[in-house]
């Protein structure tokens, strides 16, 4: 693989002005594509296997019309203090403001609060429901514009009113958090390379990556169902990768000319070697995305593909645009020593301007050196280190967040105070059963059985009449819990009731099923719970299996995929302790605390594990690149060191920057993602690469690389290491360096 990607290299260093016109082409291309598309709402939202799922369905044929899965908004409104809501001056608003939402063309029907009785005991609070044809991942924007500007009138009039329910669901704006990222980005590039012009290429062609994989995603989000949520991933992990990719081969290129070699050349080596670490790290990214698909959930399949994509994207304009660009700056790319003007020049060893003087050993040398002294005692604080931030990941309780998880500021967090102030807090969290009684010979009889059984329920406040459909086969009955819809209780309730439906299913042949978004929110934990295990046996097995072929080696892989597990361990314990048990809550605007998202565990794993790799792969294939060559197993981990560490603390620090971005969002989720995937990233990095893995190695010394002779023989030699691009020149300097090594 070297030889072939040293003469893509090459030829790109030659052919730049071609190479770069046919990214500008598609850049292009895909742009046109992405703004003559039609602009595609949210995607749909399906959960296929659950059994809220098959409730939704068996509406949509039973009710048809009803549209049992749109979207929901209650409007609350409270009275001002001494009045009632069922004065007639605040009725009548009331009847008006229901009168102007009933207007929308995506809606299907809204309940006036006084013929429902969403009257409080006291008067003082009341509720309207809107129902929508479309979910809320669906509903157009122009419909979450009617139904907030519909409201303003009963405001002026002195009522309090605040609107609830999934209607409002949004995808978050995130785009001054990705400015702060590439801002950070560009300052660390600056100060890894001391060159503008070194710093900006990196910059440059993760831009472009990004641009293309979104435009792409943006011309067929309308073809393919893709809602916005999977261009904010695509752009998020495109946008990480893309710049650690560039900043890998542009480091190895500088680090080729400082060993004399000419710019084309160089360019082709660095491509040959790091380029080879940039595509078997890339191929774990792909792997991790890619894998999501286990979940059966068909949007994050969408979302895992589509950013799959985009890194695939990052990785061949890293092959190819690099170099190209490379080509184009010339001199003004300085070898790795050597400060451009930027940081001002270093003097060479005779005083003369150019390459700097000898100096000690770099920071990664000097920490290498200590860890290959002292092993036992770096990994013992690594892993003890970790051991302890993972310790509140033990009590790890899991859910979607609902309204009560928004910020106080927002109208959805408003809305569900007001609700649980004049209702209780189950009023929040309705479940609807419905009771499929096609097959039973006495269907009402059924309807009532099950009512009554669920009257007998723990924790329930209210069950509603039984509502049968024309044909008198199936009916919906609504259940009010007496806790919050997050809350545990609520989801011990949703089981029980479904407990109670196996039995009414023996005695009447009646089926029961629970739905509503309460109930879709816990299955959707329970199946992302499910296929955590299963993802991570596949996507860790597979990536293992591929680092077997890039390190040649058992150990290596292994303790590469445990490393992971303890990085992942922590960084959940580390979101724990934030967002559940509220550590630090105000320094990160942690608002309201409660069970971390459902998606986050296998959410985390997917991500991590494939960036984690990255380290992994650069890192050590340094290492390896260098007891392959020669030295001993301890040596070469200091070469590794030497070579490859500024570069991954650098690659680390940016991705962190552009991770924690996003703790800024108002939103619960997009906070809560960015500070576990920063988290995760820093923990991998910075204790785990940095610190437990040469421990290890060290400890390991020979035995690390090796490899059973058959299984030596089976595997195909992709010599990452670069080998094959060897001269008899550069074999004789290594053995006199060799020679002279102490």
């Amino acid at each position: 693989m070297a030889t072939f990607l040293y003469k893509i290299g090459r030829m790109s260093f030659r052919r730049r002005h071609f190479v770069a016109l046919m990214w500008v082409a598609l850049l292009t291309l895909a742009g046109v594509g992405a703004a003559g598309a039609p602009a595609a709402g949210n995607s749909s939202f399906s959960i296929p296997g659950t059994e809220a799922q098959k409730a939704f369905d068996l509406l949509e044929q039973r009710f048809p019309g009803t549209s049992a899965d749109g979207a929901t908004a209650r409007v609350v409104f409270k009275a001002p203090s001494g009045e009632k809501m069922t004065d007639p001056g605040n009725k009548a608003t009331v009847q008006e403001t229901v009168k102007e939402l009933s207007d929308g063309s995506e809606v299907v029907r809204v309940t006036d609060p006084y013929q429902a009785k969403a009257v409080s005991k006291d008067g003082t609070v009341a509720y309207a429901q809107v129902s929508y044809k479309v979910s809320g991942m669906e509903l157009e924007d122009s419909s979450r514009d009617a139904l907030e500007d519909s409201v303003q009138d009963a405001r002026k009039a002195g009522l309090t009113v605040e609107i609830g329910g999934d209607a409002l669901q949004t995808v978050p704006h995130t785009g001054t958090t990705e400015i702060i990222g590439i801002a950070v980005a560009a300052v660390v590039l600056v100060i890894t390379f001391g060159s503008l012009i070194a710093a900006g290429l990196p910059l440059l062609t993760a831009l472009i990556g990004v641009g293309i994989g979104v435009s792409s995603i943006t011309a067929l989000a309308s073809a393919l169902d893709l809602g916005s949520t999977t261009s904010t991933l695509a752009m998020m992990i495109g946008l990480a990768v893309g710049i650690d990719y560039a900043l890998f081969i542009v480091s190895r290129y500088r680090a080729e000319l400082a060993e004399g070699r000419d710019r084309e050349e160089a360019a082709g080596r660095a491509v040959g070697t790091a380029g080879s670490a940039v595509v078997f790290a890339g191929l774990t990214v792909v792997i991790a995305l890619v894998g999501l698909s286990v979940v059966n959930i068909p949007m994050l399949t969408k979302m895992g593909v589509a950013a799959a994509g985009t890194v695939a994207i990052a990785v061949l304009i890293a092959l190819t645009m690099i170099p190209a660009l490379l080509g184009y700056a010339g001199r003004r790319v300085k070898p790795a020593g050597e400060k451009g003007r930027l940081l001002g020049r270093a003097k060479n060893k005779d005083g003369r301007d150019g390459q700097a003087k000898p100096a000690k050993p770099n920071l990664g040398t000097r920490w290498a050196s200590f860890v290959v002294r002292r092993p036992v005692a770096v990994l013992l604080l690594g892993v003890i280190g970790l051991g302890a931030a993972a310790v509140p990941a033990a009590s790890l309780e899991l859910g979607l967040p609902d309204d009560g998880a928004q910020p106080t500021s927002t109208t959805q967090r408003r809305a569900y105070d007001l609700l649980s102030e004049g209702f209780g807090p189950g009023f929040n969290g309705p479940l609807m059963v419905v009771v499929d009684a096609k097959d039973s010979d006495d269907p009402k009889a059924a309807f009532t059985q099950v009512g009554d059984e669920i009257k007998g329920l723990k924790d329930v406040v209210t069950v509603t009449p039984p509502a049968p459909n024309k044909a008198g086969d199936t009916a919906t009955i609504t259940v009010i819990p007496d806790s919050k819809p997050s809350s545990v209780a609520t989801e011990d309730l949703v089981h029980s009731i479904r407990g109670k439906g196996a039995g009414i299913k023996a005695e009447s042949d009646a089926n029961v099923l629970v739905t509503g978004q309460t109930a879709m929110n816990i299955d959707v934990s329970e199946k992302l719970n499910d296929a955590l295990i299963p993802y991570l046996v596949l996507v860790v097995g597979l990536a293992f299996l591929l680092l077997i072929v890039v390190f040649r080696s058992i150990l290596v892989p292994l303790k590469a995929a445990l490393g992971f597990l303890l990085s992942v361990m922590a960084a959940l314990g580390a979101v724990v302790a934030v967002f559940q048990w509220g550590w630090l809550a105000d320094l990160m605007g942690v608002e309201q605390t409660g069970p971390v998202m459902s998606m986050m565990p296998i959410f985390m794993v997917g991500v991590v594990f494939g960036l984690a790799m990255d380290y992994e792969v650069f890192l050590v294939t340094r290492m390896r690149e260098a007891y392959v060559h020669g030295e001993k197993a301890g040596q070469a981990i200091v070469t590794g060191f030497r070579h490859g560490a500024r570069v991954v603390t650098a690659a680390a620090v940016i991705m962190m920057a552009v991770f924690a971005g996003f703790i800024g969002s108002s939103e619960s989720m997009v906070k809560m993602i960015g500070f576990g995937l920063a988290i995760a990233v820093f923990f991998d990095a910075f204790v785990v690469r940095m610190a437990i893995v040469p421990a290890v190695l060290a400890l390991l010394g020979r035995k690390a690389w090796w490899l059973p002779k058959w299984l030596d023989r089976a595997l195909p030699n992709v010599d990452v290491e670069g080998e094959g691009l060897r001269t008899d020149t550069d074999r004789g300097d290594q053995d006199r360096e060799l020679v002279h090594t102490p």
